[in-house]
């Protein structure tokens, strides 16, 4: 009997199309599956179907913002780890989405290899492979 591969479940939020395709891409050439979502309401409203296994969150959006989100999350008691993302680094935002639980604090642009390892590290996988497409090698 063959033995199924389960990719893990990672929801890209970012209310930038180019951003949620081009992460979309590399995780999922990274072998885990991928769902995106244009907005924080949107990945929330998803959750009463499926949970993934981590969150790149983008800190800035329209609406729900990151930290709205992440809030909801904390009131909700749904635990799923938060890795940030925003193209406006700042220490001190740094530290509060730190200390709000996100496992993981990344300005854009994002170094692909980075990514992935720290989605590693926050669900557990000892080994990620990262691929590279033919142009990058």
């Amino acid at each position: 009997m063959q033995r199924m591969e389960v990719r893990p479940l990672i929801a890209i939020v970012d209310d930038e199309e180019s951003v949620r395709r081009a992460l979309g891409r590399m995780l999922a050439a990274s072998s885990f599956t991928v769902e995106v979502f244009a907005s924080g309401q949107e990945f929330l409203d998803s959750l009463r179907l499926r949970r993934p296994q981590c969150v790149l969150l983008d800190y800035q959006m329209p609406g729900l913002t990151g930290r709205d989100v992440q809030r909801r999350l904390a009131q909700s008691q749904i635990r799923v780890p938060i890795i940030v993302m925003t193209a406006h680094d700042q220490p001190a935002l740094r530290e509060q989405c730190l200390a709000d639980g996100a496992v993981a604090y990344l300005a854009k642009p994002l170094k692909r290899e980075r990514v992935v390892e720290i989605i590693g590290e926050a669900i557990g996988l000892r080994t990620v492979p990262v691929l590279r497409p033919a142009s990058e090698t």
